[in-house]
């Protein structure tokens, strides 16, 4: 029961990332992830702001990419 609240609040965190800033949420998951080539003007893009310690579903994207890809 206690970790409903926490899943809401990340769940909130990454659909307000999502909707409001989708290429810097995107470009940041594939950084992160090691998918997206080094490229300076890709770089820009990048928001390390999003990598927030309790933003537990956006870690977990890029975990999974991480892996799967």
């Amino acid at each position: 029961m206690t970790l409903m609240p926490l899943m809401v609040r990340t769940l909130a965190r990454l659909v307000t990332a999502l909707v409001t800033q989708p290429a810097a949420s995107f470009t940041t998951m594939l950084y992160y992830s090691h998918l997206l080539p080094r490229n300076l003007n890709l770089e820009r893009l990048v928001r390390p702001q999003l990598l927030h310690p309790e933003n537990y579903l956006f870690h977990f994207l890029i975990n999974l990419l991480r892996c799967f890809w």
